[in-house]
């Protein structure tokens, strides 16, 4: 299965080799959904090349691997990076195949700052999407884009998890969202705070009578809206809110309304005169993170954002900023 729930398949010698792999790595908890389309884009590649051999050639790697023309330096490197996991897959499995080394391609890439949204930003977002009308194209947008955008922000949910809710995933008696398969496939519950819950409940009344495996946030056709359509709108409502953004994969990004999430409830915490580092496991098991890692880095941007909060936690309950993990 590829993104969006689509069904691949492969064509060349390799093929088998191929779905192999992809169980492989579905077993381990991943969903790969963007290497099995970088592997499907290889698989074409390889018959077009004309390869009749259980095994992946040095010559074939490095044309595959080439830089396009106007391609970005991230997208190649995404290409090696893919096609030298699949390639190790088969020298395991004692077929002949050339790994690519590390740095096929020159890639410079600083380490990358979330956009942290003030909350008069949050409000003005917030406000755009209230203001968002129906077209002929999708005639219950207004109805639904003020409520995903308020779930992306209020439950900081990556914006995959919030487009794949199904109305069975919503318990609106009790202020739940079952995620499920999140990040690593892994499941979690996740509580809604009482006034989105209220607005989460007229919404659902809007919306009438439907099954549990209906889609919670409907695209016009009925499924999930795609990352590109999700992300579409965000940027509609970003100009509409008059906040500028630097061009695509520059920010803010959507996914940044996590982040933001993270940041205020952590400064939140702060003004409550809470120790900061004993809520990380709280809030990593309410962001889906694997390990504390992925959430000591909010506490780096803290430091860097907010100085005096790390001087004043770091005087009443020691270092606030772990050493080692993820910064």
């Amino acid at each position: 299965m590829g993104e969006n729930g689509t069904c691949l398949k492969f064509h060349s010698p390799l093929a088998p080799l191929m779905e192999e792999f992809l169980k492989e790595k579905r077993a381990c908890g991943y969903r790969y959904d963007r290497g099995s389309l970088f592997l499907q884009s290889l698989d074409r590649f390889l018959l077009s090349e004309g390869l009749s051999t259980l095994e992946l050639p040095r010559l074939m790697v490095d044309r595959w691997t080439a830089k396009k023309a106007h391609e970005r330096p991230t997208n190649q490197a995404a290409r090696v990076a893919y096609v030298r996991e699949f390639a190790r897959f088969l020298v395991r499995h004692d077929h002949d195949a050339f790994i690519p080394p590390n740095r096929v391609c020159p890639l410079i890439r600083p380490d990358f700052a979330p956009y942290i949204f003030s909350l008069a930003e949050i409000r003005e977002i917030l406000q755009a999407a209230d203001k968002t009308r129906p077209d002929r194209n999708s005639r219950l947008q207004h109805i639904i884009f003020p409520e995903i955008v308020r779930v992306l922000y209020g439950c900081g949910l990556r914006a995959g998890e919030a487009r794949k809710l199904t109305v069975g995933d919503v318990n609106l008696a009790e202020g739940i969202l079952h995620i499920r398969k999140g990040k690593f496939r892994k499941d979690r519950l996740v509580p809604v705070a009482p006034s989105l819950l209220d607005r989460l409940r007229r919404y659902a009344a809007r919306m009438g009578e439907r099954s549990s495996r209906s889609v919670f946030f409907p695209a016009p056709q009925g499924g999930a809206y795609s990352a590109t359509a999700l992300y579409g709108r965000f940027r509609i409502l970003l100009r509409v809110a008059k906040i500028p953004h630097a061009g695509r994969g520059k920010g803010p990004r959507l996914h940044d309304l996590r982040h933001t999430f993270a940041m205020h409830r952590l400064v939140g915490w702060y003004r409550e005169g809470v120790d900061l580092s004993a809520k990380l496991p709280v809030l990593a098991a309410y962001m889906g993170h694997t390990s504390l890692e992925g959430t000591q880095r909010y506490l780096h941007l803290i430091a860097d954002l907010f100085p005096q909060i790390t001087a004043r936690q770091e005087a009443i309950f020691g270092s606030v900023i772990p050493t080692g993990g993820e910064a």
